[in-house]
């Protein structure tokens, strides 16, 4: 068990003798000279070597043997014996005693004596007896005294004075005044602008953390290793968490080991995470079931997530509903997010609302999908209006797509453009598409397309009366739309190749689209090769369209079996398509059919 920061402690108060080493031992031999001359010179009357040697031995834990050289000293009017017989009596547990000598060595000028006293009232609850000779210290550039006095004040709500003495003590040195100064810069440079984060506080805040945490403050490093992980220096921030985490800082250890995973690392990751858990950070301990859930090892996996539940982390128990839901443990799943969901977590209130939903308990899952968005989960908002939309609740469902919509969900930005489209809302349509098509869906960027398409004006003509084609936005949306497997802009794709007189293209598209099971695109396909020569070919195609219901493609093999002398297939085709039409269609197949039965009949 590491036990450094305790003895530290000890070895401060002169509770705890230092065990000598080899290489001590020229230094304790000088430290004896030394107390003897001290010790001779006071048993000669040296008031200034009684205090010292009272110190010495005050410093060493000997109390018996310093008590009567701190009071000799005290009684000849040496302040700073008084103090140290002020600690002595402490010490004993005579805190009263103990105070009585701190005024006396406090009036005499002593800020180390000011301070302690400070600290006394401050226990005793004496707050105005507590400012005042802490003000006393730090006003003698007691760096002890001027941290004592910015936490009294920072306690009392006075923040600008407070700042003041916690930036006096920290330039003097006093690690925890700078780590607590940076803290109170970070909080000003995060809030105090409306615009967003002060450059010049914050680096300030960083310059704090670097000084103390180069004196050894651990959680200073911890934060100026996220400060430096954030502005991508990760180098010198695993440098800090690294120094944070020997120092015993769970969650620079935790740190360390996303830092340590990111480089691909994910051995020494671990070894960080495992330290890191069984120092009871419940981040470390996700972190261990999640890798060993992507190892296949899922009992390890519900060990660790378990671990993280014990040491408060509500992720725990939302990891472990994922994990259960993975293998069909649908009820324990259920279980686990309702743990999850009860305290507080979004996602998993979020995760919950489904699972009811698939069980068909729509009245249980819509308060779960209610608390989750309230709670800020973006996907949450988008299936209420899912939800809503499929109660008919139209405007209730709007308004949760916009709210999803305005943080940047993209299907419930599509939602939207659609609903604006279906109300004439043109422009509004337009820019709620253009941010889901931007956020990567394929439908969005379809019908962003079609609104622009329908307002494009016509192609202007060349001089020699030739179309000169030039590629407009709407193509290049129908195109993207294309690319991400869209059927419908497949065919519109293929559509204006053709147009451009770009057969090997247009052929590409319609392919694309009808081997996707479009059947326009099977048809079109069909009509492309059938002007190519390609008619039996083509009639592969519209036999696949006309299957998948289109009446055109009923029509065109109609007459191609016709023209073939195949007047019962012909007849049959033309009785599909009448059944398909449009009516256009079918009234032309009802000619054909009539006319083939007259043949067949004759």
């Amino acid at each position: 068990m590491d036990v450094m920061g305790d003895k530290a402690t000890l070895f401060e108060t002169g509770r705890f003798v230092q065990p000598s080493r080899p290489d001590q031992a020229g230094e304790a031999t000088e430290d004896a000279a030394e107390e003897l001359r001290h010790r001779l010179a006071a048993e000669a009357g040296d008031v200034e070597a009684m205090s010292v040697l009272g110190a010495m031995l005050l410093r060493r834990g000997d109390l018996d043997g310093a008590e009567p050289q701190l009071r000799a000293a005290t009684a000849a009017g040496d302040r700073a014996a008084a103090n140290n017989l002020g600690v002595l009596l402490h010490q004993r547990g005579y805190a009263d005693d103990a105070a009585g000598w701190w005024r006396i060595a406090a009036v005499a000028g002593s800020a180390a004596a000011a301070h302690a006293l400070g600290r006394h009232h401050r226990e005793r609850g004496d707050e105005p007896a507590a400012e005042y000779w802490l003000r006393q210290s730090a006003e003698q550039g007691h760096a002890l005294g001027a941290y004592a006095l910015a936490d009294l004040l920072e306690h009392r709500g006075d923040d600008v004075a407070a700042e003041r003495w916690m930036r006096a003590a920290a330039e003097r040195g006093h690690r925890e005044a700078a780590y607590r100064l940076a803290r109170a810069l970070d909080r000003k440079a995060a809030g105090e602008t409306g615009a967003g984060t002060d450059d010049a506080l914050a680096g300030e805040a960083e310059q704090w953390y670097r000084q103390a945490a180069a004196r050894g403050h651990r959680r200073a490093a911890l934060h100026l290793g996220a400060i430096l992980e954030k502005r991508g220096e990760l180098k010198e921030a695993g440098r800090w968490y690294l120094t944070s985490a020997k120092d015993g800082e769970a969650r620079a250890a935790c740190a360390l080991g996303f830092l340590l995973r990111d480089a691909g690392d994910t051995e020494s990751a671990a070894v960080w995470w495992l330290r890191a858990a069984q120092d009871g950070d419940g981040n470390a301990a996700n972190a261990l079931g999640a890798l060993h859930a992507e190892r296949g090892e899922p009992q390890t996996a519900e060990r660790w997530y378990r671990a993280a539940m014990d040491a408060g982390d509500d992720n725990g128990a939302y990891n472990l509903a994922l994990l259960c839901a993975e293998q069909g443990r649908t009820a324990q799943a259920e279980q686990w997010y309702r743990r999850a969901a009860y305290a507080g977590h979004r996602e998993a209130a979020n995760a919950l609302a489904i699972l009811l939903l698939r069980g068909g308990d729509q009245a249980g899952a819509e308060p779960w999908f209610s608390k989750a968005a309230e709670a800020g989960s973006v996907d949450a908002a988008f299936n209420l209006g899912i939800l809503f939309a499929g109660r008919r609740e139209e405007s209730v469902a709007l308004r949760w797509y916009e709210r999803a919509a305005g943080a940047g969900h993209t299907e419930a930005a599509l939602q939207v453009g659609i609903a604006r489209l279906r109300d004439g809302d043109e422009r509004e349509a337009e820019r709620h598409l253009r941010c889901a098509a931007g956020g990567g869906s394929a439908e969005a960027a379809y019908r962003l397309a079609t609104v622009l398409d329908a307002r494009r004006p016509p192609q202007p003509a060349h001089e020699l009366g030739e179309v000169v084609h030039e590629k407009s936005e709407c193509e290049e949306w129908y195109e993207r739309a294309a690319g991400q497997g869209h059927r419908r802009a497949q065919v519109r794709v293929g559509m204006l190749a053709a147009a451009r007189g770009d057969v090997v293209e247009a052929a590409r598209w319609y392919r694309q689209a009808a081997e996707a099971g479009s059947r326009n695109g099977a048809f079109n396909l069909g009509l492309l090769l059938a002007r190519e020569g390609s008619e039996p070919e083509a009639a592969v195609w519209w036999t696949r369209a006309a299957d998948a219901g289109h009446g055109r493609a009923a029509l065109r093999l109609a007459l191609v079996y016709a023209r073939r002398g195949e007047l019962a297939e012909g007849q049959r085709w033309a009785d599909r398509a009448v059944s398909l039409g449009p009516r256009e269609v079918s009234e032309r197949a009802a000619r054909l059919r009539d006319a083939l039965r007259q043949e067949l009949s004759a």
